[in-house]
């Protein structure tokens, strides 16, 4: 869809004028606040509270691929997806009680740091290249493919041209001022994107005559988080069983999501910025699915779900609001991008440079250093985007899902293990970041490419798959764990002791619980 000759000289106006104020919000916070010597750019010299926390965290979790393929999915098959935003309190809880702690203690500046410390250089070099290939392939690639989609079909450019566009300001926040910038323009973009998707939704909820009447004119189903275990998109097994593989490693050990949570000016304020998140990822449902449902009751004609969004848009909104939603689309793929690019330059500086090859590099260096790895980053993620973009034919959302789903078993076994279990060897998590990541994504590129699960029956459905791969690999870390004579790992005094949680910090937590409790029961048995 080419949607180029419907906008007017107004929207592209808007577009400006949104680039215009967030490349001035990004310059005056960067070039106004100097990092200072000995801080850490990466984390924003630990000075982040709770809101710029909360809004990085679910702004570089919402992106593109969010709005395409959850309202995609919400086409198809309903309110089913909610679970990928909901369900996900339990672990950003997880990341808020058990892990935020034991980082922060820790002073770590990364993941594979923080592992390394505990388990030798040889485990953080291992995870330092894990996370640069994941950061590669499931945050930059793959997002930039889902926003290159978007801007070819609004504009009808070609996607090597939406791309280096798009990327430009995204690093241009990077390399600017980092995580701090970052976190002030993640502030305005997520407020922008929460008016523009909420006016969308009441839009089309006002024209589909209600709630009553678009309940009355949906499939029966439509409205349950938990399907029958038989059905083929989503069984509820797959949901209850697969989900906590990529939970846990999505939430509380990839670079990109957690970096702002170490960059918390406390454990307090890191606690209450993930608890803020979590309420946040109660809009994914209204912002982002609900607008694919009404799309199917407005317009069931439609011949491809992945345009749900955008029909939406120009079907309903004047100029102006159209775009509007178009620097919304940008704000969305910048917020996840800027984040990644970020997380990928503090990983390589931090755990691969300034580790190995040259400890005693000052902070100005390892700025430079930070800069160089965002640039070239950028441009080998903009070759994987268009070799991707020669893969036809693929459903957005299921394709985002299964990715992570492959590459969560490792990761999720190694870090509930290596932090949780007091008997964990070094020689147990190597073993499993080898031979558990070469079985994990041998098993996905058979799932996905060699023997495609919409051609061979026999595969289970791919939630289910890395939930087997968890258990398998789980099995494998305990027999490794204790049959080696050579010791577990030792724990800083620093990490010891690690504090818990304020009064204010659970009465928050278990009030989110509790709501998230009643909307489980609210949408099941319709």
């Amino acid at each position: 869809m080419n949607i180029y000759d419907k906008l007017q000289p107004l929207d592209f106006i808007v577009v400006g004028l949104y680039l215009a104020i967030v490349i001035g919000i990004g310059a005056w916070v960067s070039f106004r606040n100097r990092t200072a010597v000995g801080e850490n750019p990466f984390l924003a010299g630990n000075s982040l509270r709770w809101p710029g926390i909360g809004f990085t965290m679910w702004g570089t979790n919402v992106g593109p691929s969010m709005l395409i393929a959850s309202a995609s999915i919400g086409f198809t098959t309903g309110i089913v997806a909610g679970n990928f935003a909901w369900y996900a309190f339990i672990f950003i809880f997880l990341l808020a009680a058990v892990f935020a702690p034991r980082y922060l203690g820790a002073g770590t500046a990364t993941l594979p740091g923080y592992m390394g410390n505990r388990f030798g250089d040889t485990t953080r070099n291992i995870l330092a290249w894990y996370t640069l290939i994941t950061i590669l392939v499931s945050w930059l690639s793959l997002t930039l493919f889902a926003g290159g989609i978007l801007i070819r079909q609004i504009l009808g450019l070609p996607m090597w041209l939406s791309v280096m566009v798009l990327l430009a300001i995204a690093a241009f926040f990077t390399i600017a001022g980092g995580l701090k910038t970052i976190a002030y323009t993640n502030v305005f973009q997520m407020i922008l994107l929460i008016i523009v998707s909420l006016a969308l939704t009441l839009v089309g909820l006002d024209r589909a005559g209600g709630t009553a009447a678009l309940a009355a004119a949906t499939p029966s189903g439509f409205w349950n988080l938990f399907l029958p275990a038989d059905n083929p998109d989503y069984p509820w097994p797959a949901i209850i069983l697969g989900y906590p593989v990529m939970g846990v490693w999505f939430w509380c050990t990839d670079q990109s999501m957690v970096q702002s949570v170490l960059g918390a000016k406390s454990l307090k304020q890191g606690q209450l910025g993930a608890n803020f998140t979590g309420w946040l990822k109660i809009l994914d449902v209204p912002l982002f699915i609900l607008p694919g449902i009404l799309c199917y009751v407005l317009f069931p004609d439609l011949d491809d779900p992945d345009k749900a969004y955008m029909t939406m848009v120009t079907e309903l909104f004047p100029p102006g609001m159209q775009g509007l939603v178009m620097a919304v689309l940008i704000a969305a793929l910048v917020s996840t991008v800027d984040s990644a690019l970020n997380a990928l330059s503090t990983v390589f500086t931090m755990d691969i440079y300034v580790k190995k090859h040259k400890p005693e590099a000052g902070s100005v260096e390892i700025r430079r250093t930070g800069h160089l790895v965002t640039l070239v980053g950028a441009a080998i993620a903009v070759c994987i985007t268009l070799a991707i973009d020669s893969i036809k034919g693929l459903n957005l959302f299921d394709v985002f899902q299964s990715v992570l789903g492959f590459i969560a078993p490792p990761m999720t076994t190694v870090f509930l293990f290596g932090v949780l279990w007091k008997r964990t060897t070094t020689k147990a998590v190597n073993s499993i970041l080898t031979f558990g990541t070469l079985l994990s994504m041998g098993t996905g590129i058979c799932y996905l490419w060699i023997f495609p699960a919409d051609t061979y029956d026999f595969w289970p459905h791919f939630l289910l798959l890395s939930f087997y791969l968890f258990l398998l690999l789980s099995v494998l870390m305990v027999l490794i764990s204790l049959t080696d004579k050579s010791g577990s790992a030792e724990v800083s005094p620093e990490e010891r002791k690690a504090a818990g949680m304020s009064g204010k910090v659970r009465w928050l937590w278990g009030a989110l619980a509790v709501v998230m409790i009643v909307l489980y029961v609210l949408f099941n048995g319709h």
